[in-house]
């Protein structure tokens, strides 16, 4: 009976953490070959979708940091930065990028923070709703994972929380003011930076100052070098009106790696 109910509490324990179960089996290739994605921004790139079987089955060349800084296979929910954490854009993004790329081992470093405005995202920027840093514990766990691996992206997702009429105007400087401090903070001059469109819903119609955040993310490419847009058009909200549903995030995530390779194909 003891023996059988270990049995039960270890694989319990392993369905409710499979990641956890294969941390001692990952195998770092050499740092030339891992590419790394940062994923940051707020919910929708943190991802709130319900989490399926198919989002828990491991890839072993699709890693992710893991809350403890370890790298483990990347199984969602992959964020952490509140309970309702669930499927997100990282690892359809991942899966795509490892077939395009058949000798690369795929590092996604999730450091998005639901509900957070782009003020945040500065050095000393402090969120109240996670307690949290998102620019100061973003470095510090970016900058170890580089030392294992290269960065090849930046996914980001934001802009809900400063669509209104103080933050709206100022979005584009501190948009590109970000992108700045993320290239020269990480020594990655040229690191392609991708941003996705916020949820288009029409039960939700936009008001004017997400139409004036959203023009901002259009005309990134247009604004700075090595940076590209992706369409949320057609996708489907949760039930919330404000979070996409687990397959839209799936496709989403397929349209952010299509924009990222178009990127570096037409710069290679």
């Amino acid at each position: 009976m003891k023996q059988w109910l270990t049995g039960v509490l270890l694989g319990a324990i392993l369905g409710l953490a499979p990641a956890a179960a294969f941390a001692e089996s990952v195998e770092l290739p050499p740092r030339e070959n891992f590419y790394l994605f940062l994923l940051v921004g707020q919910s929708n790139m943190a991802g709130r979708g319900k989490v399926a079987e198919e989002d828990r089955v491991p890839n072993p060349r699709v890693l992710m940091l893991n809350k403890a800084g370890e790298w483990v296979p990347a199984v969602d929910p992959l964020h952490f930065d509140k309970s309702a954490a669930g499927v997100g854009v990282g690892k359809s993004f991942g899966l795509e990028i490892a077939k395009a790329y058949p000798e690369a081992t795929i590092g996604l470093i999730p450091c998005a923070v639901g509900g957070s405005s782009i003020n945040a995202w500065v050095p000393g920027g402090y969120h109240d709703q996670t307690k949290s840093h998102p620019w100061d514990d973003m470095l510090k766990r970016a900058r170890p994972a580089l030392k294992q691996g290269v960065l090849k992206g930046i996914l980001w997702h934001q802009g809900e929380s400063d669509s209104n009429a103080k933050e709206a105007p100022l979005h584009a400087e501190k948009l590109q003011e970000l992108i700045a401090r993320f290239r020269k903070e990480l020594d990655a001059p040229e690191v392609p930076f991708i941003a996705g469109q916020l949820g288009q819903f029409p039960e939700s119609p936009w008001n004017e100052y997400k139409k004036q955040v959203d023009a901002v993310h259009r005309q990134l490419p247009d604004q700075v070098s090595h940076t590209a847009f992706v369409s949320s058009e057609g996708l489907t909200h949760k039930g919330d009106k404000v979070h996409f549903n687990a397959e839209s995030y799936r496709e989403f995530g397929r349209r952010y790696a299509a924009a990222w390779l178009k990127l570096v194909s037409a710069e290679n």
